[in-house]
C-alpha cells in the first residue's frame, strides 16, 4: 500500500509508504517525522502477545496517526478514534472508554499531557506518551510511560506493555 499525503501545514510534500509484507513503514523526507519502523514479528513481540486492545490515539498529525492506527490494527489491536485536540481527545475518552491511550505530548490545540491529567480526573485509562521531543513530559510526568519519536512497532509493543503494567500496579 501507498499513501500519499498532499503536504503538511506548511505545504511540504510528504509521501507516506506502508508495506505490511515487507515490515517497513517509512516517510518522506519532509514531513517532520520519520517512522521508520521494522514491523517484523521478532522474538519479543510473540513471546508475549498482547490482549486486543481497543486504543485511543491522540495525535495532531492525522498522518502519523492513521499510520499508528494502521500498525495497531496490524497487531490486531481495534482503534477507537484518532483526536487531534485536547478537548477532542478528553470527550473520545468518556465516549470510547479505551483500554488504553497513545498520546502525543505537543498537540496543534492544547497538549497530551493536560489531555490525560483532565481524563484522569473521571477514569484512569492505562497511557504513553510519544513525541520526539520528551523533555515535557519527563518534567511534569517522571514516571510516565514514554516512547521516542521515531520508534519500532517492537518498541511499541514494549511501552504498551509497560502503560498497561503501571495501571495494574496503581
Amino acid at each position: 500500500m501507498r499513501i500519499v499525503r498532499g503536504g503538511d501545514s506548511r505545504n511540504e510534500p510528504a509521501a507516506w509508504h506502508f508495506s505490511r509484507a515487507a515490515g517497513l513503514v517509512t516517510t518522506g523526507a519532509s514531513s517532520g517525522f520519520d517512522l521508520a519502523a521494522k514491523v517484523g514479528r521478532n522474538g519479543d513481540c510473540e513471546a508475549k502477545p498482547l490482549k486486543t486492545l481497543n486504543v485511543l490515539i491522540v495525535e495532531d498529525d492525522m498522518m502519523i496517526g492513521l499510520l499508528l492506527a494502521e500498525v495497531l490494527e496490524g497487531m490486531d489491536h481495534d482503534v477507537c478514534a484518532i483526536e487531534a485536540t485536547e478537548a477532542d481527545a478528553v470527550s473520545a475518552a468518556h465516549r470510547c472508554r479505551p483500554d488504553l491511550m497513545i498520546v502525543d505530548v505537543w498537540l496543534g490545540d492544547g497538549n497530551g499531557v493536560s489531555a490525560v491529567e483532565e481524563i484522569r480526573r473521571t477514569q484512569l485509562v492505562p497511557h504513553l506518551f510519544v513525541s520526539a521531543d520528551m523533555s515535557k513530559v519527563r518534567g511534569l510526568r517522571p514516571d510516565a510511560v514514554t516512547l521516542q519519536k521515531p520508534f519500532r512497532e517492537a518498541d511499541l509493543a514494549q511501552a504498551m506493555r509497560r502503560a498497561l503494567a503501571a495501571a495494574d500496579a496503581a
